[in-house]
């Protein structure tokens, strides 16, 4: 057998960072010795007893849930698929409405069910316009309290309703619902591809349609929002969701995997795509007008995926802070790739650190004589290394507006970097934004901060390949997240003195991430962007953390994170699932 390279190299890092056990859970799940949904599948969901139960248990309020599938030209199997798991459903207060123009087949198929079940509620007509036509006529048939929407391709698990009416009384204000999903064979035999997402994450689902096919909406917000649209046809429901969400009081995200996405080929041709691109670009456009966001949008190239380029305001002065000693080559290299940027309206402030190399000292020098927005000020209030400190020290000299906190170690890939994060933090909804970080190596150092991964915090999908796609495309597009690193961040001066800055108890460790939660506790997104992208030649200049006294530092301001953050830590992170794995960066599912 032969590995390249770079497998090698990154498969020693995996030993290293999680250890044999792992290590070779990971081998065996590579060469399907082992199924590790599977195992998880086993381990969280009901067994036959427990479904026994949920089908006696009785809530303290029993909603009607109105099911209504959309259909259009259903083959009998299919149809019968969505049936059998509607009927076998462990609660019991539901109605299935249908609507369609059915052939002799298919209308003795609806005849024999309705005979059996009541709750079933069917409309024949003789026409047969589209889809967006028969999900309407179909949802004239429901008069349920709250209206679920099912794709006809699609299963729902048994215990799916018991989990969404336990979830209502939880949250009696909840007005849409959505949960978890994954995949399944065509024979229905094999599960597989589940997707944990994150709870509600309007920058992420500004980016695709990550919420899927099952939504829970309650009678009240549909009549606010109205029916589905002509016009947005393959993408209708994206169109619809983008307009409950707009308007829903309470949205609750379900951590469990509710229902099955079948797995069929479902291929367009090249101008049903492109009138597919045009009806999902549409409606999020659409969306952004509603919401008085300006922004055009453009699709990445995936069908469902898009980039806003938001309308970029006030070319606002953006304030680069960079706290430096000594490492001349690294500084100058840092300095060069941001003056290439495209923004012009912003000044550098170098935050001298207690230098002693001579040719460092020059440079400094040779900055202040060239250009006259490249600021020198010194901190020197101790020889030793506090991050918090001197970037705190650093905002007091900065003229603008924006705030922007770079490592002297970055080197910017793309030119139009600070375009792609002051878009978003001139949004007033936004605190902080953060960008896609490599390592020298091509793979990701950084894409995003999960809190509690590794006992505290890490970065997501560390180590990956710089050109994958991360965990259902989370490495190609815009979301939000919990925190992102200080090596590059944005944020407005505003929003810097209204959390008070960088808690200077967090010399070297943690003043980032702590920084950004202490903003997202006012009420801010904080936005994660691939579309501004730069190598981190992380520990170049600081150096590692493999000291004992390094080591000592690290876990007590660690100690310190996990003490301040207990709650959040305990709570979990909102924009990564619970089923998924603390111990690793990869996104595995958690068993």
């Amino acid at each position: 057998m032969i590995f390249k390279k770079n497998n090698f190299t990154r498969a020693i890092l995996y030993l290293k960072n999680n250890g044999f056990r792992m290590f070779l859970a990971k081998i065996l799940e590579r060469f399907n010795l082992i199924d590790p949904y599977k195992l998880w599948i086993k381990k969280f969901e009901p067994d036959k007893n427990t479904l026994k139960k949920q089908k006696s248990f009785k809530f303290s309020y029993s909603p009607k849930i109105s099911i209504v599938v959309s259909t259009f030209n259903t083959q009998k199997n299919t149809l019968l698929n969505v049936l059998n798991s509607v009927t076998s459903q462990t609660y019991s207060n539901w109605q299935l409405c249908i609507a369609d123009r059915p052939n002799r087949e298919i209308i003795k198929l609806l005849k024999t069910y309705l005979s059996k079940d009541k709750r079933i509620t069917v409309k024949f007509f003789k026409e047969n316009p589209g889809i967006v036509y028969n999900l309407n006529r179909a949802l004239k048939l429901a008069d349920g309290d709250y209206i679920a929407f099912l794709d006809q391709f699609d299963t729902l698990a048994p215990f799916a309703l018991y989990e969404i009416v336990k979830a209502i009384n939880q949250n009696p204000d909840a007005d849409f619902i959505y949960p978890d999903e994954d995949k399944i064979s065509k024979n229905g035999r094999k599960r597989f591809e589940p997707h944990f997402k994150p709870d509600f994450s309007p920058d992420l689902l500004r980016s695709y349609n990550y919420i899927g096919n099952l939504i829970v909406v309650k009678k009240q917000l549909i009549d606010k929002v109205g029916i589905f649209r002509e016009g947005y046809e393959v993408f209708h429901d994206y169109d619809f969701i983008l307009r409950c969400v707009e308007k829903a009081k309470k949205i609750i995200h379900i951590p469990k995997v509710l229902y099955h996405k079948r797995f069929v080929n479902k291929f367009l041709d090249e101008n049903k795509k492109l009138y597919a691109h045009e009806n999902g670009k549409n409606a999020l456009s659409d969306h952004l007008s509603r919401v008085g966001l300006k922004g055009k949008v453009e699709n990445l190239g995936f069908l469902g995926f898009y980039k806003i380029n938001y309308e970029i305001s006030n070319y606002q002065k953006i304030s680069i802070i960079i706290p430096n000693k000594d490492h001349k080559d690294d500084l100058k290299k840092c300095i060069e790739s941001i003056l290439k940027s495209t923004y012009n309206n912003y000044e550098i402030i170098i935050a001298e650190n207690n230098t002693t190399d001579k040719s460092t000292l020059e440079y400094y020098e040779y900055l202040q004589k060239t250009y006259d927005f490249i600021k020198i000020i010194r901190w020197s209030k101790s020889k030793e290394f506090n991050y918090s400190e001197i970037n705190n020290f650093a905002v007091s000299y900065a003229s603008g507006d924006i705030l922007l906190f770079l490592n002297n170690d970055i080197e910017i890939i793309n030119n139009n970097w600070m375009e792609e994060m002051l878009m978003f933090i001139q949004r007033d909804d936004v605190g902080a934004v953060g960008a896609k970080l490599l390592y020298p190596d091509n793979t990701i150092q950084h894409a995003g901060v999960i809190i509690g991964l590794g006992g505290a915090a890490d970065h997501s999908h560390r180590y990956f390949p710089a050109q994958s796609n991360g965990y259902f495309m989370r490495l190609k597009v815009v979301q939000n997240i919990s925190a992102v690193t200080g090596a590059c961040l944005m944020t407005k001066k505003s929003v810097f003195n209204e959390v008070g800055g960088f808690d200077e108890r967090y010399q070297i460790a943690f003043n980032d991430i702590d920084f950004c939660l202490k903003i997202r506790q006012m009420g801010y997104l904080i936005v994660f962007t691939p579309f501004a992208k730069a190598y981190h030649f992380e520990f170049k200049t600081r150096g590692r953390d493999d000291t004992f006294e390094k080591q000592q530092k690290f876990k007590k301001e660690k100690d310190l994170f996990t003490k301040n953050w207990r709650k959040i830590l305990d709570s979990k992170d909102p924009y990564y699932n619970v089923n998924l794995t603390l111990q690793r960066f990869d996104f595995s599912v958690n068993i």
